[in-house]
């Protein structure tokens, strides 16, 4: 198992940009997404937590239930396993 995984932020467009990565890469796959449901935090429908792989590599995402000054940060932050 990694110990490790990268983790994506995003605002309302992670699903969009999970799947358009796994399409670029080969061995890749989205291997959970949890969407926020009506009555919590964040926008309905969208990405509350994400898995996915891309060739191999274990990549995590998240639609922020927090509005952010911006849409998509180049900054990435790590996820790891304890």
């Amino acid at each position: 198992m990694q110990k490790f995984s990268a983790l994506l932020m995003f605002d309302g467009k992670a699903e969009q940009a999970i799947n358009f990565y796994a399409s670029v890469f080969k061995n890749s796959k989205v291997v959970s997404i949890t969407r926020y449901e009506e009555n919590e935090t964040g926008a309905t429908c969208t990405v509350k937590h994400a898995t996915f792989t891309l060739n191999g590599q274990e990549f995590m995402a998240i639609d922020s239930s927090v509005k952010q000054g911006f849409t998509f940060t180049p900054s990435i932050s790590f996820f790891v396993k304890c």
